[in-house]
């Protein structure tokens, strides 16, 4: 069975729309997990746009399954995961301007600095993940500076149609196969949804899938318990179980 990690991260969007209390992601997270969400993720950004240290905090305090803390790679992020003890963490590359995360992380070209970070969390009995395009060299180059996983970035293929979402259905696919030969565990997520995300359930490489606004944008209409259920529907099919 795949795992479904599911990310709350918009319900915090619509909370600090108002700057408010309500909705609370925490809340969010405890239905989730009474769907069946087998973990949930949380990215906090350095504006804070939607998640706050406190949720963070509170998730990891109180949530049943495990938190994954996404975060970009910087002194102050690392500090922060060291001191939580969250139970994954995820660096990802982030910047202000952008809406949500756009691409991959460069490891290659950043090597030295993830790894120190990498070695840094997992000294702390963290599983650190590396959400990276599905390219040789940046599994390659995972697997040297020592993390645990990839998380395997599906925004191309979410983005396309027809024959070019099959082309990045395929590099995924080659990917997920070449990092699980290097001993990585493999995850994948980013803008997949009720229609697009079967084909990538069905890669038997990838153990964890993250998904979160098209969870949350359907929680809107059905509520979130019914939300995680449909997904958690959906990967069950997808992987005949």
């Amino acid at each position: 069975m795949i795992r479904l990690g599911v990310n709350v991260d918009h319900v915090a969007t619509l909370r600090q729309a108002r700057r408010s209390r309500l909705p609370d992601p925490f809340e969010a997270a405890l239905a989730a997990e009474r769907a069946g969400a087998d973990g949930i993720t949380v990215h906090l950004r350095e504006d804070r746009r939607h998640i706050q240290e406190r949720d963070v905090e509170l998730l990891r305090e109180r949530v049943a399954t495990k938190v994954n803390l996404e975060m970009a790679v910087t002194p102050a992020m690392v500090e922060f995961a060291e001191k939580l003890k969250t139970h994954d963490a995820c660096f990802v590359p982030e910047k202000r301007e952008e809406l949500t995360t756009e691409g991959g992380l460069d490891v290659v070209a950043h090597k030295t600095k993830v790894k120190e970070a990498v070695i840094r969390l997992q000294d702390r009995g963290i599983h650190v993940s590396l959400f990276i395009d599905p390219e040789g060299a940046q599994i390659e180059t995972a697997r040297e500076v020592g993390a645990y996983a990839i998380e395997i970035h599906t925004g191309s293929y979410c983005n396309v149609t027809g024959v070019e979402r099959e082309k990045e259905r395929k590099a995924i696919t080659k990917a997920a196969t070449f990092a699980q030969s290097l001993g990585l565990e493999v995850h994948a997520g980013h803008g997949l949804d009720y229609d697009n995300v079967a084909p990538i359930a069905k890669i038997p490489e990838i153990v964890e899938l993250n998904i979160g606004h098209s969870i949350i944008a359907r929680a809107v209409i059905v509520g979130i318990e019914q939300a995680v259920r449909e997904m958690k529907e959906l990967l069950s099919r997808a992987r005949g179980s």
